[in-house]
């Protein structure tokens, strides 16, 4: 069993940037697979970012590559998304998850949740 706490919203402005962090309790944490999704206000939850549990691969959605970085430390259980080049679109609550089996962009295949964390990025 892991449990999520994700930190490190908040407000910023266009062109700003914000990191994300995600604290996982479990001894499974290293052999898990994380990933970031977010939720705008009326619209579905979307991928964002996954990394596989030795965080030698990862994997962006097209509207956050190249401005989005996921990364993992498992010596301390966290996971981080670095977010730069932030756009009013970027504006969502921010989900960390974790999944059992090999990342995916797939939120129904993850089994671990945090409680999200709200990004607004001001225009």
């Amino acid at each position: 069993q892991v449990q999520l706490v994700e930190s490190g919203g908040g407000l910023v402005q266009a062109g700003g940037s914000l990191r994300l962090s995600c604290a996982a309790s479990g001894r499974t944490f290293s052999s898990t697979g994380m990933g970031w999704f977010r939720q705008a206000p009326g619209k579905e939850r979307e991928f964002v970012a996954a990394i596989s549990w030795k965080g030698i691969s990862t994997d962006y959605a097209d509207s956050v590559k190249g401005r989005f970085t996921i990364s993992r430390d498992n010596a301390i259980n966290t996971v981080y998304l670095q977010m730069n080049s932030l756009k009013p679109e970027d504006t969502a609550v921010y989900y960390c998850a974790g999944t059992r089996g090999i990342p995916t962009r797939i939120a129904s295949l993850y089994d671990y949740w945090g409680q999200g964390t709200q990004v607004t990025v001001s225009s």
